[in-house]
């Protein structure tokens, strides 16, 4: 009888209808993580990694993550340039666990919402939800954690370095889980919107 019985939908107010955007553990959030970092032509993230269980807890954890490395990476850089200079006194600079997280959040959910909200005025095929799309996005800055921890290290060509390997590594993901559903549209625009992708991910980056 309980197996017969059609499954209600969940109110858009109630606990039970936000609980299935976390239903995820530890071993797939990992998983998940590894594939965001280690883009191989024609394993689609969305496809392999998610397989229809796209979650918000893995990219919200992630964002906050970055955002904390990030202040406490500036406070330190901040205080080991600063810090030689006879009159200077520290004060811890908490203003940029706001502008960290501001820039972070503002990223990991408006763009995802722009492409997706252009993949489906297009009406390309196979359009992924708005959740995969940004479950996808929040999982591409897991590259950014190691090196923002790193960035800490006082030498400005590895900092650079640093930066465009995960800006590479994660961009690249994004490109090849993007591609299949922009190229039915044309060449020309799925070369522009991949473009438009890799850009603002690498503005992303210089801007952490």
């Amino acid at each position: 009888q309980l197996l017969g019985e059609r499954r209600q939908p969940r109110s858009f107010w109630t606990f039970e209808y936000y609980q299935a955007f976390f239903d995820v553990d530890t071993q797939q959030v990992l998983e998940r993580i590894k594939g965001s970092v280690t883009p191989l032509p024609g394993k689609n993230f969305v496809r392999h990694r998610l397989r229809n269980n796209p979650d918000l807890y893995g990219p919200f954890w992630i964002c906050a993550t970055l955002a904390f490395a990030l202040a406490v990476s500036g406070n330190l850089s901040h205080l080991t340039e600063k810090g030689a200079a006879p009159a200077y006194r520290y004060s811890p600079q908490f203003h940029n666990v706001t502008i960290a997280a501001t820039l972070i959040y503002c990223y990991a959910w408006l763009v995802p919402l722009a492409l997706w909200g252009f993949l489906r005025w297009r009406q390309s095929p196979s359009t992924f939800t708005l959740l995969e799309t940004v479950c996808v996005y929040g999982y591409s800055l897991s590259a950014y954690i190691p090196a923002a921890v790193l960035w800490l290290i006082p030498a400005a060509w590895l900092q650079w370095l640093l930066l465009a390997v995960a800006a590479l590594l994660s961009a690249a993901v994004l490109a090849l889980t993007f591609w299949p559903l922009v190229r039915a549209n044309g060449r020309a625009t799925a070369l522009a919107v991949v473009a438009t992708v890799v850009s603002l991910h690498a503005l992303l980056a210089v801007g952490c």
